[in-house]
């Protein structure tokens, strides 16, 4: 049977995955970050103060939440680069179910250790059969229940709440920027903040080493794209989820691609201005938002997640760009 299209999910659905979370998670703070700048009140949505520093708990949780037992009982597996699993593996042990991960060798050692750390299952496969469970191309073997990281519904409902918290606690939002790996998160936080406030702008947010956003955008269609290895492991790639992808270029209006330089410098100045930790992808919005000509007005960077191996990160504090 094939699977039912992706589609946006409604406002009441991402309300019902906020009630659902509430009792578990803490909620995110906006904070404002004053830089100065006339055309930009800049704002911070920290996801990284969630339990496992990182989005990623949100649709995890909600994507457990949202099944009955039954659909559980031999456990549940994703697919993730590392955070989406580290979400999954604090989500199950929550919820006292069993939990594996597909992931590749070289994700984020600080990831794949949290991911152990509670009690995962983490199953390593090369990049390309990653990507091909990622794009529902390949299933894996195991009896667990398979989330995809991006394309289930639930999921998209769970990120969604980010998108709620944002207009909730800021009415007058007139930019988003998000950053964009698979689209699940993008598409969840567009999907709220559109149904709250028409007016918004939302961008995806890339890294130019791979940025397969802004090539569908110029070609008009999803493109194979040539990529240069990157220490950003969470978003770019070098094509686009073709399930999610019509959603996603329905909310989206633009991407912004930003180089390893201009992430790094965003990583420092979190630290600096605001003694925020966040890995590449965390702080690519904010690169984006100082480097792009697009986000005016109240302009709030989705800060993702801060779960960096401490070697990388002393790299970027040092002034350099860690290796791929």
């Amino acid at each position: 049977m094939m699977p039912a299209p992706v589609r946006r999910p409604t406002l009441d659905e991402i309300k019902a995955a906020r009630e659902r979370l509430a009792a578990w998670l803490p909620r995110t703070p906006l904070l404002h970050l004053d830089l100065g700048r006339p055309d930009q009140r800049m704002f911070l949505k920290l996801e990284t103060l969630s339990p496992i520093g990182a989005f990623k708990i949100r649709p995890a949780l909600n994507a457990l939440l949202s099944r009955d037992a039954d659909a559980l009982r031999h456990g549940v597996a994703t697919v993730s680069s590392g955070n989406m699993a580290y979400g999954m593996a604090w989500a199950a042990r929550a919820l006292g179910v069993p939990m594996a991960a597909y992931m590749y060798a070289d994700a984020p050692q600080t990831k794949i250790d949290g991911v152990r750390r509670l009690g995962g299952d983490v199953r390593f496969v090369s990049h390309d059969t990653w990507w091909r469970y990622i794009v529902g191309a390949e299933r894996p073997d195991g009896p667990e229940l398979l989330v995809n990281p991006v394309t289930d519904q639930a999921v998209l409902a769970g990120n969604g709440t980010i998108g709620l918290e944002i207009v909730e606690d800021l009415p007058d939002v007139d930019c988003v920027l998000t950053p964009y790996g698979g689209g699940g998160m993008t598409s969840g936080v567009a999907s709220a903040v559109k149904a709250l406030r028409g007016e918004a702008k939302i961008f995806a947010v890339e890294d130019e080493s791979a940025a397969p956003v802004s090539a569908a955008l110029a070609a008009g269609r999803i493109v194979e794209i040539a990529t240069r290895p990157s220490f950003i492991k969470s978003i770019g790639g070098p094509s686009l989820v073709p399930d999610l992808w019509p959603l996603a270029n329905q909310l989206i209006d633009g991407a912004i691609a930003v180089s390893l330089d201009q992430v790094t410098e965003a990583m420092r100045l979190l630290f600096s201005k605001a003694k925020v930790v966040a890995e590449g992808a965390g702080a690519a919005a904010l690169a984006a938002a100082l480097n792009g000509r697009q986000a005016t007005g109240n302009v709030v960077c989705v800060i993702s997640g801060g779960n960096i191996d401490a070697a990388a990160y002393a790299q970027v504090l040092a002034g350099n760009i860690p290796s791929a």
